[in-house]
């Protein structure tokens, strides 16, 4: 066994001494190959609503809101998913905010939210968290499905007319700053804080449009 475990050191230390280039080179090509189609399998899995909703912190939280919107059920029977408005569709900010959303499982394991109590106790400080993130990439998700380039402004209210061709034209403000509580019901907002949390003034809180 010690000497089948040396030779295996051997071939592993010095391949070439023991294989021909071509066989090497067409090895690493499929190892490759399947070591890429095994990580991209995980990483659609993750992207799934089964994956998202395993946990009862989402499914009876912020999973069982999500049912009572537009997002979820409407007349075209489009459906916007959890990663669809959580996790951008380009590759690089997709592994982003992959590596980003892996400390979640650091509060999983400590039971940061574990609770219904602990939820609506945490539930401002996350949301700010997330809001911020959708202001920084200027609502990267949210334009995976609604194209600002392909708005119809004239089956649109007079608000969301004057909103869009004003603020989204000059990038004054993003998805974000008026649609909170668009797919998730908004956290209790301390007087003071309402700035940064609540939507901007004279916007509606959810919209009767479908979400692609």
């Amino acid at each position: 066994m010690r000497k089948l475990l040396k030779r295996y050191w051997a071939i592993i230390r010095r391949p070439s001494v023991h294989f021909s280039l071509g066989f090497l080179t067409v090895g690493g090509f499929v190892g490759g190959i399947l070591f890429w189609g095994a990580f991209n399998t995980a990483m659609e899995l993750t992207n799934t609503e089964q994956f998202c909703t395993g946990c009862h912190e989402m499914r009876d939280n912020v999973y069982s809101e999500l049912k009572g919107t537009i997002h979820f059920t409407n007349r075209s029977g489009v459906r916007a998913l959890c990663s669809d408005c959580h996790v951008p569709h380009n590759w690089t900010d997709k592994i982003a905010r992959k590596m980003q959303a892996s400390k979640e499982v650091w509060g999983k394991i400590f039971g940061t939210i574990s609770t219904r109590e602990k939820f609506v106790d945490k539930r401002l400080e996350l949301a700010k968290h997330e809001w911020a993130r959708f202001k920084a990439n200027d609502s990267l998700e949210c334009r995976n499905c609604h194209n600002y380039q392909y708005m119809d402004f004239t089956r649109q209210s007079v608000r969301a007319q004057n909103m869009h061709s004003t603020y989204l034209a000059d990038r004054t403000k993003t998805c974000i700053d008026c649609h909170k509580g668009i797919a998730h019901t908004l956290p209790n907002i301390p007087p003071g804080s309402v700035s940064d949390a609540a939507p901007a003034s004279g916007a509606p809180k959810e919209v009767a449009h479908a979400p692609r």
